[in-house]
């Protein structure tokens, strides 16, 4: 993979109002320079669930640009081309996760959705909690790739790796 540009970064999920944005925000983050990240999601709440927003709000990220969106807004020609799509939708909790159409390279990071933990207040405080750590872990793996002495399948592999990382490792 060359690094000519950023390259564009795809996080989807069913509703986008929880895990896709706290991966565009982990990402955008731990990623800035090399990587451009964005969300979307195949059947958008249209709106962002609070404690998303209130989890970021309180690690200093910026959260102005998150929005619950189609993933429509990625398929059309004048849309960013995406050079990674990671699904992070739930396939523990039999939740369909959407297939991204072309050749980016995907791969599958299942994150169980905090914005359906029920319980206390601080029990799902803590579902958030642990959402935002798996994926960072995720992250932070994806970003100390050495993208450009990778090809295309051993890249490939890697991204798989990463998915099938424990949720408790970290």
């Amino acid at each position: 993979m060359s690094d000519h540009r950023p390259f564009n970064v795809l996080f989807l999920c069913t509703a986008n109002s929880a895990r896709s944005i706290m991966g565009e925000a982990i990402l955008n983050r731990l990623g800035r320079g090399k990587f451009k990240a964005f969300s979307a999601g195949s059947q958008p709440k249209g709106k962002v669930h609070p404690l998303a927003l209130e989890l970021l709000q309180s690690l200093d990220y910026d959260t102005s640009f998150a929005r619950s969106k189609s993933w429509d807004e990625f398929a059309g020609a004048d849309a960013p081309k995406m050079d990674f799509v990671f699904t992070v939708c739930d396939d523990a909790a039999n939740e369909a996760c959407p297939v991204w159409p072309g050749q980016p390279l995907s791969a599958h990071w299942g994150v169980p959705d905090p914005a359906v933990a029920e319980g206390s207040e601080p029990e799902k405080h803590f579902a958030f909690s642990e959402a935002y750590r798996m994926l960072n872990n995720r992250i932070l793996a994806f970003t100390s790739l050495p993208m450009p002495t990778l090809d295309k399948l051993a890249l490939q592999q890697r991204l798989d790796e990463i998915g099938r990382d424990t949720p408790n490792a970290g």
